[in-house]
């Protein structure tokens, strides 16, 4: 099912900076880059600004999500993934990236593709309070109740470290 696409107002804080475009067919975000130059040392974060502000119709959020290839390549993420643009924000779009790697630095260069901005509709909703909710397969389990890691103080690998062999093995 296509879609047309939502127009959103964009206005680039800094006039050297691309409006951001899908790269590829199909793909769900959009890359933002930065105005600023930085170096993360292992476990330090940075606000960087991305020289951009949109303003996005009523209904609508922007979700700014870590680039894959640097979580992979560097070890680098947000802080706050993924960060929440609002459809009544018209400030600057910024992203608080942290590098996770135990022992290299990452360094920014300016216009560097830092993150990935992805519009979604969001919907409105109305809370009603009542004393019990109804029931559902699930229930209260939550919190690795499917299954994936030990549990603390549960069975380990080899390593000490909780297993992630039952989940492999769809048990």
């Amino acid at each position: 099912m296509t879609h047309d696409p939502l127009d959103v107002l964009i206005r680039r804080v800094d006039p050297a900076v691309p409006v951001p475009a899908y790269e590829h067919p199909g793909d769900a975000g959009c890359d933002l880059v930065t105005t600023e130059a930085a170096v993360l040392a292992p476990g330090e974060r940075a606000v960087l600004p991305t020289g951009v502000s949109v303003a996005l119709p009523d209904g609508y959020a922007a979700f700014v999500h870590p680039r894959s290839g640097l979580a992979a390549r560097c070890g680098v993420s947000m802080v706050n993934a993924p960060g929440t643009i609002d459809a009544g924000y018209r400030g600057e779009i910024k992203v608080i990236v942290v590098n996770l790697d135990p022992r290299e630095s990452v360094r920014f260069e300016r216009l560097d593709r830092v993150a990935q901005l992805v519009v979604q509709r969001v919907e409105k909703v109305r809370f009603h309070e009542v004393a019990e909710l109804p029931g559902s397969a699930r229930a209260e389990g939550g919190l690795g109740s499917t299954g994936g890691h030990a549990a603390v103080g549960g069975a380990t690998g080899g390593n000490g470290f909780a297993s992630v062999v039952a989940d492999r093995e769809g048990q």
